[in-house]
């Protein structure tokens, strides 16, 4: 059935090519507190892969090497659990780059852990934070019992330090749509006035204050690739997602200006390939990893991105990416 959804090389009017490269996405491990249902990385309590010691230190090298980085992403899992989230944070932060740590909140409650909102206040970490819904049923439904309450308690703490009220301490959410039923599918909704509704009830309810809030697209990847498969919808979903194609995103995707990075050291175009393992290759075909980059001394090595037909979910619609709708 696959043949059925045209290749997404071919939907694009010309091939996708990089540009200079500003962002450096790193995912620090699978290890995490918890077991979303759309976490398409997979992570859990029970996944031990981290980072390495050897090449925390090659990141960091990176990082000091390299002016045009100007945004150090650090994902995971929950980055804060693995190995190297403190030694990469502060020196991208001594480089000069803004950090931004892709939090699920909840860790803050976690033992050994709770030092973590006062630390990102004194390193003017920015974060990310999920929250995939404003009421609590969908928010538990999707992340575990008990998740909202001890987000909204994380919000509050963030507040309270002055994250979403000093312009120097960002915080944005994060808005993932429920997992479909049946192929009654739709669009995320539109981020501006989703924000407007997070905001209007978060402030009423909890005296929540936050920056932007961030729609993303569930791509067909991970868990959720296989809860589309198992409810027999998977293809149908990419044929949604294909029909909704917008080609005005295409310049503004984060593939264009990023690299992605696992904790073994290897180099994607995107997080999305990383968990796919479709590895970024030089103009000669060469897999990239930052061992590569440094022996080249060259961040913009990529010339083609390597694309796959759950391209289409940062294309459909008004676009997805880390950092929300594209347009």
């Amino acid at each position: 059935m696959l043949d059925l959804i045209t290749p997404f090389g071919k939907k694009v009017a010309k091939p996708l090519k990089k540009n200079k490269i500003t962002v450096l996405q790193i995912n620090l491990g699978k290890r995490c507190n918890l077991a979303c249902n759309h976490c398409h990385v997979e992570a859990s309590p029970k996944r031990t892969e981290e980072l390495s010691p050897e090449i925390c230190q090659q990141l960091i090298q990176l990082i000091d090497r390299f002016p045009q980085i100007q945004t150090v992403d650090l994902t995971g899992g929950a980055p804060e659990m693995n190995y190297g989230f403190q030694e990469i944070a502060e020196a991208a932060r001594k480089a000069g780059k803004d950090v931004i740590v892709r939090s699920n909140l909840t860790i803050f409650f976690e033992s050994g852990f709770e030092y973590l909102p006062e630390y990102f206040a004194c390193n003017g970490l920015k974060v990310v934070a999920s929250l995939p819904c404003y009421l609590s049923d969908n928010v538990d439904k999707q992340r575990g019992a008990g998740v909202y309450n001890k987000s909204i308690a994380a919000i509050q703490k963030l507040n309270q330090l002055g994250y979403g009220k000093d312009r120097n301490l960002t915080l944005d959410l994060v808005y993932n749509p429920p997992l479909p039923k049946n192929d009654g599918f739709s669009l995320t909704p539109d981020q501006k006035q989703l924000e407007r509704d997070y905001k209007q009830f978060l402030q009423a309810q909890f005296d929540i204050v936050f920056d932007r809030l961030f729609t993303i697209t569930n791509l067909p990847i991970g868990r959720i690739k296989d809860y589309l498969e198992f409810k027999k919808i998977y293809y149908p979903y990419l044929q949604f997602l294909e029909t909704h194609y917008n080609d005005s995103t295409v310049e503004h995707l984060m593939c264009r200006n990023q690299l992605s990075i696992d904790y073994l050291g290897n180099v994607y175009d995107c997080d999305f390939n990383q968990m796919e393992n479709i590895s970024a290759t030089t103009s000669d075909n060469q897999k990239l990893t930052v061992t590569k980059l440094l022996k080249i001394d060259n961040l913009d090595a990529i010339e083609a991105i390597k694309t796959a037909a759950y391209c289409y979910g940062c294309t459909a619609g008004s676009g997805s990416s880390c950092g929300g709708s594209l347009l």
